[in-house]
């Protein structure tokens, strides 16, 4: 088999239900399954078609994100993944594309593509340079805004690297992350000690590291809902979530890298915008 595309449903159905059927719709060439893992804490049946590629883990314990697509690829007998979100809508030939480019590149280790949102505007999350301190302030900042051409400004969210075209970059969105199995395995999976958030980010560092790229593919295209969680819920867990993956990966990744009055400040940092996030929300109703 191909691909074996992976989806949690954690009380998404009917957005998982779409996406599914999005991918039925678009691939034409490729063989593939769609494994949907299913975390829900609420009783759902998650897809009513008979169609034999879709296949159904379901009742699986809520462990987070990671823990359920590490699940998934299990499972999967695709020589390819893709971890694919759930409020996502798959465009036209987007997946055979990208499953064409990987095999004619095989030193491509992950691969994310084209984003754009419902209104039709690009998503600066399906290609970003990793969260060093300095990229962090930059962006938190709004520099990149007001710079976008600028390497230093413009650090996190790549914004300097043009929307229409195929390009190397440091990471790219768990909406729409492709690597070959094998490589998945062999670099642990998505390390689950982030619950939500962060794990995409944390996998491509690994890749880069063990001499992978990461390309941020600009031959097809999704459409990213950002429907069904994400920190616009205003729930106080998936916020906390947020928060507690920047400090897991700057204490994985970075700590070691920068002297104490350094990551003295960058856990402040965190933990300020994190109280301000909450009372914004709290203040919101």
């Amino acid at each position: 088999m191909d691909l074996s595309v992976i989806m949690i449903n954690f009380n998404t159905r009917r957005l998982a239900a779409q996406a599914a059927e999005s991918v039925l719709r678009t691939v034409q060439d490729a063989s593939f399954e769609i494994i949907v893992v299913d975390n829900s804490d609420q009783p759902t049946e998650f897809y009513s078609s008979d169609d034999s590629r879709i296949k159904v883990l379901e009742r699986v314990e809520n462990n987070g994100f990671g823990h359920a697509c590490n699940l998934g690829a299990e499972k999967a007998e695709g020589e390819y993944l893709l971890f694919l979100n759930s409020d996502t809508i798959v465009h036209e030939n987007a997946l055979d594309s990208s499953l064409r480019y990987m095999r004619e590149h095989p030193d491509i280790g992950i691969l994310g593509i084209r984003t754009l949102l419902a209104d039709g505007s690009f998503d600066h999350g399906c290609k970003r340079g990793f969260p060093t301190p300095s990229a962090s302030f930059y962006y938190f900042l709004g520099m990149d805004k007001r710079h976008p051409e600028s390497r230093k400004y413009g650090a996190y969210r790549q914004t300097f690297l043009p929307e229409d075209k195929t390009v190397e970059t440091d990471c790219v969105s768990g909406a729409f992350l492709m690597m070959k199995k094998a490589l998945f395995t062999e670099i642990g999976g998505f390390d689950e000690d982030y619950f939500m958030y962060g794990e995409d980010i944390d996998l491509c560092y690994r890749v880069k590291q063990a001499g992978h790229k990461v390309v941020y593919f600009a031959g097809g295209s999704i459409t990213h809902l950002k429907g069904a969680s994400g920190l616009h819920t205003k729930s106080r867990k998936v916020i906390d979530c947020f928060y507690d993956s920047m400090k897991i990966f700057y204490r994985k990744h970075y700590r070691g890298k920068y002297n104490l009055f350094l990551n003295a400040a960058v856990y402040m940092g965190i933990n300020l915008k994190h109280r301000l996030t909450v009372l914004k929300m709290n203040r919101n109703g």
